[in-house]
């Protein structure tokens, strides 16, 4: 029987790539993470001392996968679904769940409705924590589950708060839409103008356009580079028992600095 050899590790002192390719690939989505927007290949090349020609193989292959969108009427690169998907994908490893459930089940007890964390994944938002307030009604939005973000209180807090351009790398026409209950927006324009509201007030809602008869508020969580990490929300049936606004931007504040 063969045996395959261990591979050595680099020297100490070395401080070069054992994998050049690798090694520029990861950096050009942490530079990309980073940036407010969009920006264009020669840039990239240019801030990370890559040869163009490199920087124009590997975003090719990177948008391939999925993990960056070419927005080609402005000649720029952000990130894609792909990269959200890691997000969320580091986010169902706990440390972002373990940290919310506390403050999600506080906020259900303060003011007696059902709350939750969310996360974005592709044109979906995530549902990482729920706690149901007592002798309220079950929730689509258990743990695990997907909704369209542009239907939900949560996704929208967080699509508000990503670069205008990747919002319309997400939603570029009519296609990327879909429908619940008939309501809610179905085409770019109309998107733009729910977000518009959202950034101007600070806070998403949503109104019997995932459920019926079932109203949303919700507030973003964002990292430390100021990305849209994650949404805390509270949903409720006709009248909230209390207005939940100032305790889901309390949670929301709480957990951003939480997360440092």
């Amino acid at each position: 029987m063969s045996v395959i050899p261990d591979i050595a590790p680099a020297d100490a002192g070395d401080a070069r790539p054992q994998v050049p390719a690798a090694d520029q690939t990861l950096r050009i989505l942490r530079h990309l993470a980073r940036r407010p927007a969009p920006i264009a290949a020669s840039a990239l090349a240019r801030d990370l001392d890559i040869p163009r020609s490199t920087v124009y193989h590997l975003l090719a292959t990177l948008e391939q996968h999925g993990f960056v969108v070419h927005l080609e009427q402005e000649r720029r690169w952000g990130l894609g679904t792909s990269a959200f998907e890691l997000a969320g994908g580091y986010a169902r490893q706990e440390p972002l769940a373990r940290l919310g459930r506390p403050l999600i089940a506080a906020l259900a007890d303060q003011v007696g409705e059902s709350a939750h964390l969310a996360v974005m994944s592709g044109r979906d938002v995530l549902y990482i924590v729920e706690e149901r307030a007592a002798r309220r009604p079950a929730l689509v939005t258990d743990v695990g589950v997907r909704l369209p973000a542009h239907l939900t209180a949560t996704g929208r807090a967080m699509l508000a708060a990503l670069p205008r351009s990747q919002v319309r790398a997400l939603y570029p026409d009519a296609a990327a839409f879909t429908d619940r209950t008939g309501a809610g927006p179905s085409r770019p324009g109309e998107l733009r103008e729910v977000l518009r509201v959202v950034r101007e007030t600070g806070l998403a809602t949503e109104n019997g356009e995932v459920t019926p008869g079932f109203r949303s508020i919700a507030a973003v969580v964002r990292d430390h580079a100021d990305w849209p990490t994650a949404a805390v929300a509270v949903t409720w049936e006709a009248e909230p028992r209390t207005d939940p606004t100032d305790a889901v931007l309390a949670a929301a504040r709480t957990l951003q600095r939480r997360l440092g």
